[in-house]
């Protein structure tokens, strides 16, 4: 599976043809953090064309391979979590349920 990070994107918006040979056959995704990025950007500017295309483009790459998206703050938190060895999450948001399909972290929920 190869990440396609925020410069990437841009390029493959802008048809630069590199970037469509690198990724010919090839299983993709992205973070929230990149969506993020892209999209105040398209915000900032109000380029409708670039926020269609993006959110085209998204919502095909899903986030999390299991085909749901989740809550983009609830994805950052495991993800601190993970990088700083946290093992447990305690929520009473059922929706960590499907993260914990996906990370190595287990969800307490209450």
């Amino acid at each position: 599976m190869m990440l396609l990070d925020t410069s990437f994107l841009i390029d493959y918006f802008k048809g630069v043809q590199e970037t469509k040979n690198l990724i010919t056959g090839e299983e993709v995704c992205t973070t929230v953090i990149n969506y993020h990025e892209i999209m105040a950007g398209v915000k900032r500017i109000r380029a409708r064309r670039e926020e269609s295309f993006f959110r085209r483009l998204f919502s095909r790459i899903k986030l999390v391979m299991i085909g749901r998206e989740i809550n983009a703050f609830d994805v950052l938190i495991a993800g601190i979590a993970l990088a700083n060895g946290v093992e447990k999450i305690v929520t009473r948001d059922i929706r960590f349920a499907e993260i914990e399909k996906v990370a190595e972290i287990k969800v307490i929920t209450y």
